[in-house]
């Protein structure tokens, strides 16, 4: 085989979800909004969160830090299928951190009035009562806390975080931060043995302000500690609390790195000399340790790396787990100045197996691989809520927990989740859908699918469209269905004379019948954006373009097109397309499907009525035509529990009399045929996604259905690509 063949089946193998010779992997297995622990008196729209999270020693109950709330929360996951709402202990301040030493949860809790005045305490809760025992002065602001294995010391990393706003966030930022060592009884922590050490003048950026972020212990009782922004690990004994040795970080080159937020997903880029910047640190083994550089001053290395203890750099990822991310759709273009920021790291032993699970922030996802000694092993990936900061594996029940801090209850979308994950037999839900690599060994980057369609010639071969979220360079993506996950194998940009189009957002895509397609795309004035179709031909060059007659644009709104499909042939080939939400001149509660025929050049419409929605508003995302029917996909722009439509629609052609525009309109019937808020609900047993935009039936009948992810902006970044089955069947 050709070098470059090989180069191509290896990195296509490499984009799979988990090796085709593994027996066992992760997937979840439940997921639990924690605004489910809010108590009644409290509004249930307050911004809660779930940051640092531990289990106790029976790993039947987890403990989370919510900083936004100034809680600490309980789950009792004792069905770790069904995780149940154990209440919250308010706190004075901030927590930041917990971890449960025996019948204790101690967490590190923040009470600054300021970042120039910081403060901070210890707090002990105890397990059983959930009643705050006692608290320790810390003398500064925590951040990360650790428990040795032998339950004798608590590690607290008090930072004493820098001000971004004060001097564009310039280091030295005093007072400094320091390392706080306290020992412990029956998991109680005794205050008035508190220990300090100071890490002053070990670093070279701020060498005053070392910036402490994240403590782990090793099995010999030492203390690996990250000094974030001044880029150095340094490693304590916690019995004596001395230094025993320290160490740079170090740079990393980084080449074939998308650099630029540009509306495109390209890896051409160069960084050069980047301090690595750790943020989470924990130990391999007594001698090995393992970083995630999320970067958060000067630099990034967007990946991870495992050091010795003396300093050595044993393995770095570079850009690796970047393009795992990538090619699963989750790469996020528009916050990319430090990648997908790998930010929290877990390391634990399942069966004869040593796991690394490396949490990234942005990119809203874990990466699983397997210690080798040498060069980890990726096994998989896991889907995460948005933004995933503390990680947890209870190997004796072969789970691992993900606590996703972010909450965007106030944008109606999507709220703050803890997440379990069981290792089993058995191949890996997720991905759904990934792209295949190109010669230069990086993938085909891709993201928010809004539109979905089939190849009329074969059977499983199928044709997907980016909206607005990559906007300089709109592309439509060829997907090979036949293969378990869907393969994306190749990406057309959509250009206009010869260069990338703009000012388009592709909501729908259909066969022209030949090797082109019909566009539709969704018309945004304010944004100087049209409401029309487009013609391209099988290199993406647009060959004409059809604009929206004066009788439909009289009535337009941001929220146009949403799918295109054609019915009949020849001098009778009509395209019907979908829109969205209501217009001007349209009444309460229905949308039309527009009909228009290229030969005659001839507009009309119908009517669709909408179901009735409780809350937000409910509108179309999809059309697609198959064996006399209209095919129509119907949501609510609801997300998680709140989510109800989200239904798959059939509307008989022999019923779809289209009427001339600027006149009365007929209203067709519509027959439920799916509901899908069950088939995403178990997809992946994640909360359901708001964005159900493409449906596309291929040659053999099979149906699909794809999400749209958004481009990993204020979202998950997962992408359900959903096989229905025989639409026969479904019917």
């Amino acid at each position: 085989m050709p070098r470059k063949l090989l180069l191509l089946a290896a990195a296509l193998a490499a984009s799979a979800a988990i090796p085709a010779h593994a027996a066992e992997a992760f997937n979840r297995i439940a997921t639990f909004p924690v605004a489910q622990n809010l108590p009644a008196d409290i509004d249930p729209a307050t911004p809660t969160s779930s940051e640092i999270i531990t289990a106790s020693q029976d790993g039947m109950t987890l403990v989370y830090s919510d900083s936004p709330l100034g809680a600490v929360g309980f789950v009792d996951i004792t069905d770790a299928k069904a995780p149940k709402a154990a209440g919250i202990v308010k706190i004075e301040g901030e927590p930041t951190s917990v971890v449960i030493a025996g019948a204790k949860v101690l967490a590190g809790v923040n009470t600054s009035k300021s970042k120039q005045e910081p403060s901070g305490n210890l707090t002990v809760i105890d397990l059983a009562s959930k009643k705050v025992d006692a608290s320790c002065d810390l003398g500064g602001q925590p951040d990360s806390v650790a428990l040795s294995k032998d339950g004798r010391f608590l590690a607290i990393a008090v930072e004493n975080e820098r001000d971004e706003e004060l001097n564009d966030g310039e280091l030295p930022q005093l007072p400094a931060g320091n390392l706080k060592i306290v020992a412990l009884a029956d998991g109680a922590p005794d205050c008035a043995t508190i220990k300090t050490v100071d890490l002053t003048g070990i670093a070279k950026v701020a060498p005053e302000d070392p910036e402490p972020e994240f403590v782990s212990f090793n099995d010999k009782g030492e203390i690996a500690v990250t000094l974030q922004e001044n880029n150095h690990i340094a490693i304590v004994d916690a019995a004596t609390a001395k230094i025993v040795s320290q160490f740079s970080a170090g740079e990393v080159t980084l080449e074939k790195v998308d650099t630029k937020k540009d509306g495109a997903i390209s890896f051409s880029g160069k960084i050069e000399n980047s301090p690595r910047e750790p943020d989470a640190v924990k130990w391999l083994d007594d001698d090995r340790l393992v970083v995630a550089n999320e970067g958060d001053y000067k630099g990034g290395a967007r990946g991870f790396t495992i050091f010795s203890k003396a300093g050595e750099v044993l393995y770095e990822s570079g850009p690796a787990l970047e393009y795992q991310a990538a090619a699963a759709g989750h790469y996020p273009d528009h916050r990319n100045k430090k990648g997908i920021e790998p930010e929290g790291v877990e390391v634990a032993s399942f069966g004869d197996q040593k796991l690394i699970f490396v949490a990234s922030e942005r990119a809203s996802l874990v990466g699983v691989y397997k210690d080798t000694g040498k060069e980890p092993e990726f096994l998989q990936l896991l889907p995460s809520g948005i933004g995933p900061e503390g990680l947890l594996a209870i190997p004796s029940r072969n789970l691992l927990v993900t606590a996703n801090e972010t909450d965007l209850v106030k944008d109606g979308l999507a709220r703050s989740h803890v997440m379990v994950y069981e290792r089993a037999e058995g191949a890996a839900a997720y991905p759904q859908i990934v792209s295949s690599y190109g010669e230069d060994g990086t993938p085909l980057g891709w993201g928010a699918l809004s539109g979905l369609a089939a190849d009329p010639k074969e059977a499983g071969k199928l044709y997907a469209v980016s909206d607005s979220v990559y906007r300089s360079h709109p592309s439509i993506y060829t997907i090979d269905a036949t293969r378990t996950p869907a393969v994306i194998t190749a990406r057309t940009v959509v250009t206009r004379d010869g260069a990338p189009a703009q000012k388009l957002d592709l909501e729908g895509i259909v066969s022209d019948g030949k090797d082109g397609f019909w566009l539709a795309s969704e018309g945004r004035s304010d944004k100087l954006v049209p409401h029309a179709v487009y013609k391209v031909d099988a290199k993406g060059a647009i060959k004409e373009e059809i604009a929206f007659p004066a009788e439909l644009l009289g009535g337009e709104t941001r929220y146009g097109l949403e799918g295109i499909t054609t019915i009949g042939e020849g001098d009778d080939l009509t395209l019907v397309m979908a829109v969205q939400r209501e217009w001007g001149d349209d009444p309460k509660g229905q949308v039309k499907l527009v009909a228009y025929k290229p030969k005659d050049k001839e507009w009309s419409a119908v009517r669709y009525p909408l179901d009735a929605g409780e809350k937000g508003w409910v509108g179309l995302s999809e059309v697609s035509a198959h064996d006399g029917k209209l095919y129509v996909v119907e949501r609510d722009n609801l997300i998680g529990q709140e989510a109800r439509i989200k239904r798959l629609y059939a509307v008989a052609l022999d019923g779809f009399k289209p009427a001339k525009l600027g006149g009365e309109l007929p209203v067709v019937a519509k027959t439920l045929v799916r509901d899908l808020v069950p088939d995403l609900k178990a997809a992946t047993n994640g909360y359901v996604v708001d964005k159900v935009e493409g449906f596309a039936i291929d040659k053999d009948g099979q149906a699909f259905v794809a999400t749209d992810n958004d481009g990993v902006d204020d979202s998950s970044g997962e992408t359900l690509f959903l096989r229905l089955g025989n639409i026969a069947a479904i019917n």
